[in-house]
């Protein structure tokens, strides 16, 4: 029989294709784990759409996969976007801290703020993702929570996927890592290598997070799933279980990037962040073994070549800070002059490298490359809080 559709969502179920035959009482027994029932097309019997080893979805789905259009620009979704993640910020930190107490998730208010990021979030991603950017390494272990759900909603978005998965996706990103609360803090915020045994510790939160969802009343089960999995890889290398490719549920594959992501790029106490394309670079080449090839080219697309915050110099030597992606010419987005060629201070002025507007000299602004923010004493942090880029795009 060839199943054409399940009582659940696809993404919700570890199924390699959204459509298969069952051949055999195992195939049968499979299902049986994840559904109560299933629609069966008789047309389609003996007519199996065959694809790729590793990939989720069924053939040409990701291809076909086009984001919607905004609903409303940077400059009117700033402020909104800013409330949303210092609101949402807090709550992940209160999570964390009420786990640390032995206490349990509150679901419904949890839903309740992954709801407002979805909806800022499909209003104007750049926005919300811009927030991202703003990155405190004493408090990295609640801000990658709520990027890392941030991130994987901007990846559903530009997947198209419909709000409630959205929801479901944001969710499984704010709640990913609840699990390092029960993790000794000695070593949860250790500054140099983890000696083996404390890397096993270390590597416990998955399990831990599995645990902790498992007892949070009404928690959505794809989030227990991503909790448990996330560290999982492709070629069935990863922990706690070793899992296969075809184990790997969706929405554990986006996750799992996003969070490789957001840890790469973030100022840690071991470590310093990198650079956007230095990421890329690193996740493209796990692509197939640890990370999902297909999805990683997505989220290159969702992020663009210069993501909301990043830090450019020109290649007239003025620096800036870009604010808003063009979803059609990616190398020219919106961003707001900083610094002047000799990289001291001026008044801050939107371009839009779209309409090719010129610099002192007559020619038009290009970017020449990414730069990390302290390169030229930019504290992005600091900047926002003095209201500069709302400012700065008001006034545009």
């Amino acid at each position: 029989m060839y199943v054409s559709k399940l009582d659940r969502p696809w993404l919700e179920t570890p199924f390699l294709f959204q459509g298969f035959e069952l051949k055999n009482q195992a195939d049968i027994d499979a299902v049986q784990q994840h559904c109560d029932y299933v629609f069966i097309d008789v047309i389609k019997q003996n007519n199996l759409i065959r694809e790729s080893p590793g990939t989720p979805y069924s053939k040409g789905w990701l291809e076909s996969r086009t984001p919607p259009k905004k609903n409303a620009s940077f400059e009117q979704e700033i402020e909104r976007a800013g409330t949303t993640y210092r609101k949402a910020s807090h709550l992940i930190k209160s999570f964390m801290d009420e786990v640390q107490l032995g206490n349990s998730i509150n679901v419904q208010i949890a839903e309740k703020f992954v709801a407002e990021c979805v909806n800022s979030i499909l209003q104007s991603p750049d926005a919300l993702l811009w927030m991202t950017q703003l990155k405190n390494k004493d408090l990295y272990t609640s801000q990658h929570s709520m990027n890392v759900c941030i991130l994987a909603i901007a990846l559903g978005r530009h997947l198209n996927l419909s709000v409630q998965e959205l929801n479901h996706l944001g969710l499984c990103g704010m709640m990913h890592d609840m699990g390092k609360m029960r993790v000794p803090l000695p070593i949860l915020n250790k500054p140099g290598k983890l000696t083996p045994a404390e890397r096993n510790i270390m590597q416990s939160h998955a399990e831990l997070g599995w645990k902790l969802l498992m007892s949070s009343s009404d928690m959505y089960a794809g989030a227990i799933d991503v909790a448990y999995c996330h560290h999982e890889k492709l070629d069935g290398t990863g922990y706690p279980r070793k899992l296969n490719s075809e184990q790997i549920t969706p929405y554990t594959r986006m996750v799992a990037i996003v969070d490789m992501y957001d840890a790469m790029t973030s100022d840690r106490i071991y470590q310093k962040g990198r650079t956007h394309m230095d990421t890329i670079n690193t996740m493209l080449k796990a692509g197939g073994t640890h990370l999902d090839s297909g999805l990683i080219y997505k989220f290159i697309q969702c992020l663009g070549i210069y993501p909301p915050g990043s830090v450019v110099e020109m290649n007239n030597g003025e620096v800036a800070i870009v604010v808003e992606v063009n979803p059609k010419l990616k190398i020219r987005p919106k961003i707001i002059l900083l610094l002047n060629e000799n990289k001291k201070p001026r008044s801050p002025r939107i371009i839009d490298l779209a309409k090719l507007d010129l610099d002192a000299s007559g020619k038009p602004y290009t970017i020449k490359q990414i730069v990390r923010p302290e390169t030229y004493g930019i504290d992005l942090n600091r900047l926002y809080q003095m209201g500069l880029i709302q400012h700065a795009v008001a006034a545009a």
